[in-house]
């Protein structure tokens, strides 16, 4: 029997140990996740490790939930000793999850901790890693991972006053306009306030745009989001979407799609103008309980996967953009029910490629399937590999979890004699780190 948490955690062969030998201590690249730049400009530190857990992290949350924790503990006022005490307790239910791998990955790593955590080890634990703390900032903890770029989650409207240089690290935003999107002119109003400019019409809303990635591109920007359940069911032409907006406020969700659909693609063709990669993340239901939802609010963990898309949905959707308009794309699916059919269709268009394994997909397997599914229908070789999509600062071990993942994954058809050796090497470089380096730069 292998020791608990050992140095060849998901590392089934030879190959595959000395593949995460030559990736282990890779810097990394981190294009996606919601941290708080604040706090990494204002260095903070951390109570204990209850705070810096259960503060915001969605992920432990629905686990508590799943297990019967009461709200108290959860969202509540309890302390974050009482937080991560029940957290503590249900660790050992969570078996296979995702999250036991990354508690015990972040004792381990952060805190120097390789005991198992559940009720009778919590206290221990709990003072062991607050003593850890005491010596602990951000921006350390950030240096202790090699963290070189961060790109963080920001809406058009935002300030980015704290987007900048910290040393080695390098923080920029990610222009996010999702909010734009229910067509609402308390949002719009914003918009024009942050462009310092008056919105009108459709020219005046897409020059206000315009002038917001400029200035996101001043602050380092090389990347853009959307999240959605869907792409859109409509494009406007120009003309019906310069009427549609004079009607904001007022139209229906048939007419919010087809406005919806003619800035998404304009949006895009910006996006390729300014060198900026667009990732896409779809399949998503979001608040889906709107009693918990009244209490917790938004990112408390109350979206879910939601139907299938159709392939014929992404088709119409990148006909609409020349390859030659396109900017880097990256998509992810939180539904791969029908991954083998999104990922050939990669193929198809220039400039396209799939992202890791997302949110309820970021498991063993999840990451398994995926990294197999786009080795077999697109191409594994160009991948960006692991970010952490994240709102922990202690999220950083998800990249060595992905990297032992993926090094077995690949030493596995080395040992098999289905590929050599010497370019399984490069290979697993560029997934790590090299790719999302060129991607950045």
């Amino acid at each position: 029997m292998s020791a608990f948490f050992n140095d060849s955690l998901l590392l089934y062969n030879e190959s595959a140990k000395k593949l995460y030998h030559e990736v282990k201590d890779l810097p990394i690249i981190d294009y996606h996740c919601h941290l708080d730049q604040t706090k990494i400009a204002q260095n903070s530190s951390f109570a204990d490790i209850g705070e810096l857990w259960l503060a915001g992290d969605h992920y432990k949350w629905r686990a508590m939930r799943l297990n019967g924790v009461d709200e108290y503990y959860i969202t509540g006022n309890a302390s974050y000793k009482e937080k991560f005490l029940k957290y503590a307790e249900i660790v050992p239910n969570l078996i296979g999850n995702a999250l036991y791998y990354w508690t015990h990955l972040e004792l381990k790593q952060i805190f120097g901790i390789d005991m198992p955590l559940n009720a009778s080890t919590a206290e221990r634990i709990y003072e062991l890693a607050n003593q850890k703390l005491k010596d602990l900032t951000v921006q350390e903890l950030l240096k202790s991972f090699k963290v070189e770029f961060i790109a963080t989650t920001d809406d058009p409207v935002d300030g980015l006053l704290d987007h900048k240089n910290y040393g080695d690290l390098k923080v920029t935003p990610t222009f996010r306009p999702d909010k734009l999107f229910a067509f609402e002119r308390e949002y719009i109003a914003k918009l024009a306030d942050s462009a310092n400019m008056q919105i009108c019409s459709l020219t005046d809303l897409l020059t206000a745009l315009s002038c917001r990635l400029d200035y996101f591109v001043q602050k380092g920007c090389r990347m853009a989001d959307h999240g959605m359940e869907q792409f859109p069911l409509g494009y406007a032409t120009k003309e019906e979407a310069e009427a549609l907006f004079n009607k904001i406020g007022g139209l229906n969700q048939e007419e919010k799609e087809r406005l919806k659909g003619f800035i998404l693609v304009w949006l895009c063709k910006q996006y390729a103008k300014r060198d900026i990669t667009v990732q896409l993340h779809f399949a998503v239901t979001r608040n889906v309980n709107p009693q918990t939802f009244g209490v917790c609010g938004p990112d408390s963990g109350f979206d879910v996967i939601s139907e299938l898309p159709t392939v014929s949905n992404l088709i119409e959707f990148f006909n609409k953009i020349p390859d030659e308009e396109r900017p880097q794309t990256v998509i992810y699916t939180l539904n791969d029910g029908n991954l083998s059919s999104i990922a050939c269709l990669t193929g198809a268009f220039r400039k396209v490629r799939m992202g890791a394994a997302w949110w309820f997909n970021d498991t063993v397997e999840g990451i398994r399937r995926n990294l197999k599914i786009i080795s077999e229908y697109s191409s594994l070789g160009n991948n960006l590999g692991m970010l952490t999509d994240s709102r922990s600062f202690s999220s950083y071990c998800r990249f060595d979890f992905f990297r032992r993942i993926l090094c077995d994954y690949v030493g596995n058809l080395v040992e098999k004699g289905e590929y050599d050796g010497e370019s399984a090497v490069e290979l697993v470089k560029n997934i790590c780190y090299y790719n999302a380096k060129r991607m950045v730069e």
